[in-house]
């Protein structure tokens, strides 16, 4: 049988099996590397503070993210190809599903010829999709991808997260949240439509089950409102409502935005937060979108009557705004010193100059600020970063 008939027929087979679906996926893996006429194959998925890329089988050991090919792939979403330590050849493909890093699948050859390597793509993406859907309800994968224990409130919160990112061509958005095991009352939310992006940061009061319980709710009721279309000061309003009736001694910070995918046209409600930053052409624009504050959300009566306050301007080609908790410029480092907005924004700035990926830009910043301290955060870090580029005409 030819190479391209044991691809196309075996392939069609394995994915038309019905016993495909309960296959685990290392079983999955080799199945459908044998379909496409690959010899070996292994997953790696990122793990939860995206230091390391951890196998799913126990043959094979961790790579750090920052300091192997694999990694590099990881960082940069591109092809590599090595000489294997044992002969032949060794690709390593990134697995995104959408805009969502996963992780790499590394394919091992005796040789990579375009055929191989276009087989090896598709294994990729078909793998980045089977990942994507089980892991919702297969404890292997938190498993492999968790180094530590996660306290009750973190567990949780990160049942409520969307995934990490979410992106077109044209828009993307993407979060970081630390102490990444030990989460207090932090959030972030992100959803797109076909007209609009929706991105939106929360801070309950407080480091416990309580304030994780807020914020789960003040996220709900945003997500219940939107996805019956209402507009932005409806789903403030909401975060209101759910928040006085069910948790009335609680109260939420948070800004909510919106993203017009055509126009970039920018709106928020800013309740109670620290203000969104925003970096256009290498540089922070100084208090661009600083604004005088609403309450907290959940204390609507000090609005004494009047409606949330949506602020709105125009974003320019490869603008990035960034949404943050005070976790953020208030963690300190070794020397005590604050980590601060001056130096938050010029990590961003020379992310940007050197052409990082969204996601890899803050991948990098929170490492620093974890790496800067001199012991645990004191409190939530949470980032959001958005970036538009306009539509072709």
């Amino acid at each position: 049988m030819a190479t391209g008939e044991t691809g196309d027929g075996l392939l069609e087979e394995f994915l038309a099996d019905p016993e495909t679906p309960a296959l685990d996926l290392t079983t999955a893996v080799a199945r459908c590397s044998r379909a496409l006429g690959l010899q070996h194959s292994v997953v790696y998925l990122a793990d939860l503070q995206q230091r390391e890329l951890v196998p799913l089988t126990d043959v094979a050991s961790a790579l750090s993210i920052d300091e192997s090919l694999a990694g590099w792939t990881y960082r940069t979403q591109s092809l590599r190809v090595e000489e294997a330590e044992h002969g032949g050849m060794t690709a390593w493909l990134p697995l995104v599903d959408g805009a969502e890093r996963l992780g790499v699948l590394a394919v091992h050859q005796p040789s990579l010829s375009p055929a191989t390597l276009r087989r090896s793509r598709s294994l990729a993406t078909l793998l980045a999709m089977m990942v994507t859907s089980r892991r919702a309800y297969k404890d292997t994968f938190v498993r492999r991808t968790r180094t530590e224990p996660m306290r009750l409130p973190a567990e949780m919160l990160r049942a409520f997260l969307p995934p990490r990112t979410i992106g077109t061509a044209h828009v993307v958005s993407t979060a970081v949240l630390e102490p990444a095991y030990d989460l207090g009352g932090d959030a972030f939310d992100h959803s797109l439509t076909e007209s609009t992006l929706h991105a939106s940061v929360f801070d309950a009061m407080g480091h416990n089950l309580a304030s994780g319980l807020t914020t789960a709710v003040s996220m709900s009721a945003c997500r219940n409102a939107r996805r019956i279309g209402a507009d932005l000061p409806e789903l403030v309003k909401c975060v209101d409502d759910a928040l006085t009736q069910w948790l009335p001694d609680q109260f939420c910070t948070g800004v909510l935005t919106q993203v017009d995918l055509a126009e970039g046209r920018l709106r928020w409600a800013n309740c109670g937060h620290p203000a969104p930053l925003l970096i256009r052409g290498r540089r922070l624009q100084v208090d661009a979108l600083e604004r005088d504050a609403d309450p907290p959300m959940g204390l609507p009566s000090l609005l004494a009557g009047r409606r949330r306050t949506i602020h709105e301007i125009g974003l320019q080609p490869g603008d990035r705004v960034l949404l943050y908790t005070d976790g953020v410029t208030e963690a300190r480092t070794r020397d005590g010193d604050l980590f601060g907005l001056e130096r938050f924004a010029d990590e961003v700035i020379r992310a940007t100059a050197a052409r990082e990926l969204a996601p890899e830009t803050l991948r990098r910043l929170i490492h620093s600020i974890l790496d800067a301290q001199p012991g645990r955060l004191r409190d939530d870090a949470t980032i959001v970063l958005i970036e538009w580029w306009p539509p072709a005409r």
